[in-house]
């Protein structure tokens, strides 16, 4: 019966953890001056592995920029610029990524995008595990490659 239960609980993770999600910036407006993205990203929850998909016409482009060149709408230094009308960026670590226009009065017309990547839970470490619980059911186990460290492990 442990043995099922524990078998459920990680294919339980391993479907959540897997599931990564394509995100079109601006839903069906897509990359437009007339799309309000402070909204769009307002309920969004990033994490790696996800990708941001920007459609938009040739009129536009999107530049990756530091925080300072997107407050100030500057792409005279880019980190990257895409111009096919149809980018995908996956988002691979932690952290800022900001987003403009490349025609700066479009920039400081809103057309600009910060969002914010988490971790994908993926990496668990083995001090976030919850600590037992007193007269709770308890195995000790011997940790791979070091022999002689014993863990108490929950179950």
């Amino acid at each position: 019966m442990e043995k099922l239960l524990l078998l459920s609980l990680l294919l339980s993770l391993a479907i959540i953890t897997c599931s990564a999600t394509i995100y079109t910036v601006g839903d069906n407006s897509g990359w437009d001056i007339s799309t309000n993205l402070d909204t769009w990203v307002a309920d969004k929850k990033f994490k790696i592995g996800d990708t941001l998909l920007f459609q938009y016409s040739s009129t536009f482009s999107v530049d990756e920029v530091t925080k300072q060149n997107f407050d100030t709408c500057n792409t005279s230094k880019v980190l990257a610029n895409y111009g096919n009308g149809n980018t995908t960026v996956p988002l691979t670590k932690v952290g800022d990524r900001y987003f403009v226009c490349g025609n700066k009065l479009y920039c400081l017309g809103g057309m600009k995008l910060h969002v914010h990547v988490d971790d994908d839970g993926k990496s668990i470490s083995p001090t976030l595990a919850p600590k037992a619980v007193a007269g709770s059911d308890q195995r000790t186990a011997t940790l791979p490659g070091s022999p002689s460290t014993k863990k108490n492990l929950s179950i």
